[in-house]
């Protein structure tokens, strides 16, 4: 059975336009999901709306929306208003700008979708759209209302498709000087830096994200097949935590050498071949945010 879009318009570069259907990237479905149930009687709790004076239930009619001012009076809406007042769809993501794929700061990234041609006759264009920004390396950056809302979709290259990704918007996102603005500049050098990275070296790979699992989801599943069983589940171990003083001791445990080395026992650095760092793309500078 062929995928159910999520959304219709067209693709807008200029006078070129294609055809194209939005399509969920990533799924939460597969998921384990619990119901809420009654510890006594063993059934399902269902949700309502209650007055938060009264306490009585509030009808579905009776019900919306409002925005606190602080006074204690609330600022009531209704449905028309606020939909008259989001912009209207003309169902076209045009395209505003092409830019660098290295300039995407991945902190605006939100939700990813797949765009593909709707029809046959879209099918040319989609692909010399495609074909174009995959030649030049560049991400195109469009807006359109999507799902009742004003969204910026990040569009790119994605076999013989495109991958679009909804982007927060710059006041979405919170300045990273919030988080980071205690973390102190510590001078780390001399044999913990070189352990550090001889560590990071040898546990180069590539990214197949098929090669993991999520460890949460399988432990759900296992906790719901041993209720079923009537077996008992082993409590995790919890995570050992290096001290400050152990960091060292640490370091050189998982580069391989003994606990107690020196100084002068230092692993050498793999030499990467001249062939593979030719082959190597260069890193991809990132803006940072905040």
């Amino acid at each position: 059975m062929a995928p159910r879009a999520n959304w219709k318009g067209h693709l807008k570069v200029g006078e070129l336009s294609a055809a194209v259907a939005l399509y969920t990237a990533a799924s939460t479905s597969e998921r384990i999901a619990f119901h809420t149930i009654n510890r006594r009687t063993g059934n399902r709790i269902e949700r309502h709306f209650v007055d938060s004076e009264t306490e009585k239930p509030v009808d579905r009619d009776d019900q919306v929306k409002g925005y606190d001012t602080g006074s204690g009076d609330p600022i009531i809406f209704e449905a028309e208003e606020i939909a008259a007042a989001v912009p209207e769809s003309d169902k076209t993501l045009t395209v505003s700008a092409f830019f660098p794929c290295a300039d995407i700061d991945d902190v605006y990234l939100d939700r990813p979708y797949y765009l593909a041609p709707s029809d046959r006759h879209a099918e040319e264009a989609f692909d010399l759209i495609r074909e174009g920004m995959r030649a030049e390396n560049v991400a195109a950056l469009a807006e359109a209302v999507l799902f009742r809302r004003v969204r910026l979709l990040l569009i790119r290259p994605y076999g013989k498709g495109l991958v679009g990704t909804t982007l927060n918007f710059d006041y979405e996102v919170r300045s990273s000087k919030e988080v980071f603005g205690d973390i102190p500049k510590l001078d780390i050098k001399g044999e913990m830096l070189e352990l550090a990275e001889h560590i990071i070296d040898t546990k180069a790979g590539t990214f197949d994200p098929s090669a993991f699992d999520d460890r949460y989801e399988a432990a759900l599943a296992e906790l719901v097949k041993a209720k079923i069983e009537g077996r008992k589940i082993a409590r995790p171990k919890p995570v050992k935590r290096t001290a400050s003083s152990d960091l060292l001791s640490a370091l050189r445990e998982s580069a391989g050498a003994p606990a107690s080395s020196k100084g002068n026992a230092k692993p050498a650095k793999r030499k990467r071949s001249s062939k593979a760092a030719a082959e190597k793309p260069p890193a991809a500078p990132r803006r940072k945010a905040g």
